[in-house]
């Protein structure tokens, strides 16, 4: 929210301060500031000219003028000009020698086209007025010769810009940061929607609610006669554009300016092109509408339309539709004001994609008693500034709705605070935020619930009345602040406006507990060997698109297919929760490699959402006042799905990097699985590879990871249509592996080893055995051949070639012998080597080697 200085002045009696302690002082009440901006306070020399005489000039490209300009000095000012939309007579602003525009730029006197220029006639984007850059600025008839400009339009000004938090849309007018200005100072507030409405005589156009969730209050006004000529004043574009709106007509101006300076967005209908009753409802199947930015929407069944015969004619709240917009030639005017839900306009504006000035201001909550005060202001300045006549009458569709009323002890944002805030400074503070404070004497009020005007009340601190000794007090918030509804919500704004640099710095007390859990550990541990294996850690939003499920080519069956939608997406393209890890690592590897990084590997750890089968489509939304049922927690509980722990690891480019030593190795599906060894070893638990075929990755490179019988995850190479649907680096590998399946695999307590005195046998065998055989399996074979004996085995060489034959392949083994109590010998370590090769023999056909 930009607000320009002057425009904040108008209704608070600013103290002669600066833009900067304005901005401090709304800093501490809680309003971010991003960014102070000044205008025209370098601008010097500019005055009023009236044009004498005009020669145009021939033999160039482009018109050219010479200029005779009256500055109010002793001679008029000769001056060389190429715009051409002013005539003799009028009256211009004209930067003297010497003088400077905006940005620094100075002018000065020279020659130019073959005749001197002592100056230049300015346009409105020269003097930093706006992007209009056509032809000059054709000042009012009669304004003094001479007069300075700066002052004349008003040009020095500051801008301060504010970032507006969801909970505070009230801040997003100029009305709503004056009063946070009137009360941070301790002036007065002028508000400007504090107007006398007329009697209503009658309706206007006629209107009506359909769904009361979409709506709750429809104002319609006329005006007939406007001229769509009349151009906005220049006071208007110049505030329009210091806070950041582009000035377009005077129609669709005096709605921005209103929704500026109020907070209440407004919409112009041309009455001749509506047809029949208004009416608020939502959208049916198969509607559709063409927007104003020239986009035909396929509209959903839960978004908020006003309609009339013809069908949809506004995306209500959001954006307006074509077929009703003003024209230039449009007379008769009908001027919308409403208020909308708020979740329902957040949901419209994401689900299309489409943010606008007044969805951001009504998805954050609007002043619900603003839209007849705004639309009676906007018919009144059509009138005034357009020469309209205002038509007598007010459509007024409304569903009653009970205002909120909050009991709470008088104590209690002290006790929110950590200090002593007494009772008339707690009343104070939460009426000049505008709520109306009472006693809390009604029994209704003491005991929560519901009071006798059938409002909800906050009960659950009521409650405390009996343990703190505080008196109650009932507080009633203002329509312009939606967002207090909890007694927190008064806590805080009693804090803020007390000093959050008052509030004592005092260290909590480190409760007794018992240290992290068994899965805390291990989640730690795996982090920390995965990143001194040369990983990098990644945090990836949990929510995938549906068309990553045909990314990955899962088919049509697979249960990661079945996942959890949200009710409020975040973004419409992609409103599921993940089942895999892998969309989010794939395209922040693409994000990475996309900017330079062509050596990448990534892990992440998060969990996965599966749906249960058969639970609830959605979980049960339960009240606040009180603490949930074992029922009521058991029925959340049973929609939610299952969301087990995984790691996941992806790989592209080279994982040992080249270099003056050497050339580098690139990844492959082997770093794949002993990415996947890394975090089993911390585990504890021994892996078994074996091969298989799983999207996404490649059938004939892909490994299934076993803890035991347990299936734990999967390793390899992805497949070339994953690579190529994500855009992936050629040969990108990838692991995912569920810990929480390895966790329950996990043995219990470590168990100090025993440690053998007695010297290690070494026995070295090769094996030949078919290609095609797993080498998990012959390792296998050679475990349980060596029996008790052996103590570690590792294979240590690959070989194929005419050696060993076509179709076959050498395996050497390493094999480790040791006994607890005694050195072995020869024979022995013999025997059991020769047990393993013939286990091995036995089991997958290997022959020993040589």
């Amino acid at each position: 929210m930009k607000v320009p200085l002057s425009w904040l002045r108008e209704y608070v009696d600013l103290p002669a301060v600066t833009a900067h302690e304005v901005a401090d002082k709304l800093t501490a009440a809680g309003l971010k500031l991003e960014a102070i901006a000044s205008h025209g306070h370098d601008v010097k020399n500019v005055v009023v000219g009236e044009v004498l005489e005009i020669e145009e000039l021939t033999g160039f490209k482009k018109p050219i003028r010479h200029c005779k300009v009256e500055v109010g000095e002793a001679t008029p000012r000769e001056i060389v000009c190429g715009a051409t939309n002013f005539a003799v007579g009028d009256r211009v602003p004209v930067v003297l020698p010497g003088g400077v525009l905006p940005g620094g730029f100075e002018v000065g006197a020279r020659k130019t086209y073959g005749r001197m220029s002592e100056g230049m006639i300015c346009s409105e984007r020269e003097l930093g007025l706006g992007d209009d850059h056509n032809g000059i600025m054709v000042l009012a008839a009669g304004t003094p010769i001479g007069t300075d400009v700066v002052e004349l339009l008003g040009l020095r000004d500051d801008v301060i810009e504010l970032e507006i938090t969801p909970d505070i849309g009230y801040a997003l007018s100029i009305r709503g940061v004056a009063r946070e200005a009137a009360t941070a100072f301790g002036v007065a507030f002028r508000d400007p929607a504090d107007v006398e409405l007329p009697a209503e005589s009658g309706t206007s156009w006629p209107a009506s609610i359909a769904d009361p969730t979409a709506c709750d209050r429809f104002v319609l006004r006329e005006v007939r006669g406007f001229d769509p000529a009349a151009e906005s004043p220049l006071w208007m574009r110049v505030r329009l554009t210091r806070a950041g709106v582009r000035p377009v007509s005077l129609a669709v101006d005096v709605t921005n300016y209103l929704m500026l300076e109020l907070g209440q967005p407004l919409h112009a209908f041309d009455r001749a092109k509506l047809q029949g009753e208004i009416v608020v409802r939502r959208a049916a199947a198969g509607e559709r509408l063409e927007t104003l930015d020239h986009v035909v929407r396929d509209l959903d069944p839960d978004d908020i339309l006003i309609t009339d015969q013809s069908g949809p004619i506004s995306m209500a709240g959001t954006m307006g539709g074509l077929e009703t917009e003003i024209s230039d030639a449009s007379t008769d005017i009908v001027i919308e004001a409403a208020h909308f839900s708020a979740t329902g306009i957040s949901r419209e504006s994401r689900r299309h994609g489409l943010v606008s000035e007044a969805s951001k201001r009504f998805e954050r909550g609007v002043d619900r008693e603003l839209p007849l005060v705004a639309s009676w202001r906007a018919v009144q300045m059509l009138a005034e500034l357009g020469g309209a006549s205002v038509q007598p009458g007010v459509t007024h569709a409304e569903v009653e709705v009970s205002p909120a009323r909050i009991a709470i002890p008088s104590g209690y944002p002290g006790r929110v605070a950590g200090m002593t805030y007494s009772r008339d400074t707690v009343i104070a503070r939460l009426e000049q935020v505008g709520c109306v404070v009472t006693d809390g004497d009604d029994p209704a009020v003491r005991r929560g619930g519901v009071d006798p005007t059938g409002v909800v009340t906050g009960g659950a601190l009521a409650a405390r009345l009996a343990v703190t000794g505080d008196d109650m007090i009932t507080v009633t918030p203002p329509s312009w602040r939606p967002d207090l509804t909890d007694p927190n919500d008064l806590a805080e704004e009693v804090i803020r406006l007390e000093g959050y640099e008052d509030l004592p710095s005092v260290l909590p007390s480190a409760p007794a507990g018992a240290g992290l859990t068994e899965a805390q550990r291990l989640r730690r541990r795996v982090g920390r060997a995965l990143a001194e294996g040369g990983h990098v850690e990644v945090l990836s939003y949990p929510f995938i698109s549906p068309d990553d499920f045909d990314r990955l080519q899962l088919p049509a069956d697979d249960a990661r297919r079945v996942a959890a939608r949200l009710a409020n997406p975040l973004s419409e393209d992609e409103p599921l929760m993940r089942t895999t890890l892998l969309p989010g690592l794939l395209k922040t590897l693409v994000r990475n490699v996309g900017r330079g990084f062509t050596d990448v590997a990534l892990f992440e750890t998060g969990s996965v959402y599966r749906p249960r089968a058969g639970a609830p489509g959605v979980a049960p939304v339960l009240g606040v006042e009180r603490r949930p049922t074992a029922e009521e927690l058991a029925s959340i509980e049973s929609a939610l799905p299952d969301q087990p722990l995984r790691v996941a690891v992806v790989l592209a480019g080279e994982f040992e990097p080249s270099g003056w030593w050497g050339a580098g190795r690139p990844a492959t599906w082997a770093d794949a699985v002993q990415a996947a060894r890394l975090v089993a070893a911390e585990a504890r638990v021994e892996l078994s590879i074996s091969a298989d075929q799983h999207e996404p990755w490649h059938p004939g490179r892909c490994a299934a990871l076993y803890a035991g019988d347990t299936l734990v995850g999967h390793a390899g190479e992805l497949h070339p249509r994953v690579v190529e649907a994500y855009g992936l680096p050629p040969r990108t590998v990838a692991m995912e592996l569920e810990l929480s399946r390895l966790e329950a695999a996990m043995p219990g307590p470590v168990q100090a080893p025993s440690v053998s005195a007695y010297p290690v046998a070494t026995q070295d065998v090769a094996l030949i055995v078919p290609d095609f055989t797993p080498v998990a399996d012959v390792e296998a074979a050679l475990r349980d051949g060596a029996g008790a004996l052996l103590e570690s085995i590792r294979l240590f060489d690959v070989y194929a070639g005419e050696q060993v034959g076509e179709g076959n392949k050498s395996l050497a083994y390493s094999m480790r012998f040791r006994a607890a109590d005694r050195t072995l010998t020869v024979e022995e370590t013999t025997a059991a080597r020769d047990a393993a090769v013939a286990m091995a023999a036995d089991r997958v056909g290997a022959q020993l080697r040589g």
